[in-house]
């Protein structure tokens, strides 16, 4: 694992969660001062952070296409980063639930859901960080137990939130609109389970 060629990928999936990190920060920041009038400007910086993301994981693609040999298999380098990437996309699509439903305020569990979310991208990240030496880390479980904690926290979090919305709110379209919001919070937290679950399989293969 210590070849040159090896740590390029894993050097990229740690570049591509490291966007997923600053995808959430910009979320959270958003929510916390939200200002409706600059959502479209929000957006527009959002994107630029999921666009270099998306060139990342299509750099490696190209890389891996022309690769002779990998340190994992081929088909878990391409399904990882799909589903790094997929975590980035996942935060851009609650921004964008935000402007097209044309939300007016942010309700207190979206921003409790943001930093949930957050943690679960640092999480990510430390699993990132390890995976290159996942034959000898002592902290890699550790990590991916942790995530899958976060996750749970993120389906308790989401049922809390729906319960309230519908017990609270008389408009129609406000729970209209944001019952979809925290459906794409939630799928944020399950984005995330999934890169971990996918790293624990690439271990199991390999041990």
């Amino acid at each position: 694992m210590s070849r040159k060629s090896d740590n390029y990928y894993f050097d990229n999936f740690i570049q591509c969660v490291e966007c997923s990190c600053k995808a959430a920060e910009m979320l959270e920041e958003n929510f916390i001062n939200f200002d409706p009038a600059k959502l479209q400007d929000d957006l527009d910086k959002l994107h630029l952070i999921e666009h270099d993301a998306d060139e990342k994981k299509h750099e490696m693609m190209g890389v891996l296409l022309k690769a002779f040999i990998t340190p994992i298999e081929r088909e878990d380098i391409s399904l990882l980063s799909q589903s790094i990437d997929t975590v980035t996309d996942r935060i851009e699509d609650v921004l964008i639930r935000v402007y097209i439903n044309n939300v007016q305020f942010i309700r207190p569990e979206a921003i409790e859901f943001t930093k949930v979310i957050i943690r679960c991208c640092q999480a990510l990240k430390e699993v990132m960080e390890e995976f290159a030496d996942f034959k000898k880390s002592k902290t890699l479980h550790k990590l991916i137990i942790e995530i899958n904690a976060l996750e749970e926290e993120g389906d308790r979090l989401y049922i809390k939130s729906m319960r309230k919305l519908h017990t609270e709110v008389t408009d129609p379209l406000e729970v209209i609109a944001w019952r979809e919001i925290y459906d794409y919070l939630e799928k944020c937290c399950d984005a995330c389970e999934h890169v971990a679950d996918a790293v624990e399989s690439v271990i199991m293969k390999n041990s």
